[in-house]
């Protein structure tokens, strides 16, 4: 029932208001993803509630989206309720008053190095464990998920969906296709590398690095993330804490702190402007009042 009505209003939007095909494609995810939610729930799209709208927000936020793009997904569901409304599907809008989410200039959450490092070897050391095969591979998979996200700072959704043709030179390099279809290829260090080789010796014959059974054929960045935070919770740290995004930040930082350039850093991580690398300039700030500090002439010491 789901799927027949967002076809139907995904064909209004081409039909009538002549919507790109690009923009048919980021609707039909956007809502697909809220009506996996509202059925999660117990709910149908004919019957979520406004309680069940702002749930659906607090789960956005609590997997990292960025104000921006909550505010793109809720614009899409809006639209989508007022097309329900227009067609006598719904007498009432859920969407009517939720308030559009307000950007914020928050610093990214991000763990240590050494909080990394806890998670790392908790991962492998269970990726090692006897286990039955089903929890071993889950626990393998978990291992080069976290190795690879951690090496490379890729976006979730790149990661989640790479193809085996991604992995270049023995490894040593991942080509990934990024927001806008643009690829960039990422150095992938040694660890990552030899995780994803035994772990590519372990699967059946398929296009993904990734593979699930399901419509998209790879893992989904719901159970990443799940999976993830179950991680952090049996290594100690606050599951609130540890998302995809938030290694992704700690890539950035962690770079940036040991010295690398923005613009590499902006380069990796496939930001089209360098603007939005420069969330991380507060690393930079910090360890330029570091170095004043210590070699200061008038430095106390």
């Amino acid at each position: 029932m789901s799927g027949h009505l967002v076809s139907s209003f995904l064909e209004m939007m081409s039909a009538e208001r002549g919507a790109a095909a690009n923009t048919i494609e980021a609707y039909r995810r956007d809502l697909t993803h809220y009506a996996d939610f509202v059925a999660h729930k117990g709910k149908t799209l004919l019957t979520a509630d406004r309680d069940t709208v702002t749930a659906w927000l607090e789960d956005l936020d609590n997997e990292g989206l960025s104000a921006s793009s909550t505010a793109r997904h809720l614009s899409a569901v809006r639209q989508f309720h007022k097309f329900l409304c227009a067609d006598s599907l719904r007498s009432d809008d859920p969407t009517r008053i939720v308030a559009s989410p307000k950007a914020r200039r928050a610093l990214p959450k991000i763990l240590s190095v050494a909080e990394v490092d806890r998670l790392l070897t908790l991962a492998e050391a269970e990726a090692n464990a006897d286990a039955d095969p089903a929890k071993q591979m889950a626990a393998q998979r978990l291992y080069v998920l976290l190795e690879l996200l951690y090496a490379s700072g890729l976006r979730v959704s790149e990661l989640v969906g790479l193809k085996r043709a991604a992995v270049m030179r023995e490894g040593a390099f991942l080509t990934v296709t990024g927001k806008g279809n643009k690829d960039r290829v990422v150095p992938v260090n040694d660890r990552a590398r030899d995780a994803v080789r035994h772990w590519v010796a372990k699967l059946e014959p398929g296009p993904y690095l990734f593979p699930a059974k399901g419509e998209d054929g790879h893992l989904s960045r719901q159970v990443f993330a799940r999976d993830l935070k179950g991680l952090a919770g049996r290594a100690g740290i606050s599951s609130s804490r540890v998302a995809p995004h938030v290694l992704r930040h700690a890539f950035a930082s962690h770079l940036l702190s040991g010295g690398a350039d923005l613009r590499v850093v902006q380069m990796l991580l496939g930001h089209a402007d360098i603007s939005t690398t420069q969330i991380y300039t507060h690393v930079l700030d910090e360890k330029l009042r570091s170095l004043v500090e210590s070699h200061h002439p008038l430095a106390e010491g």
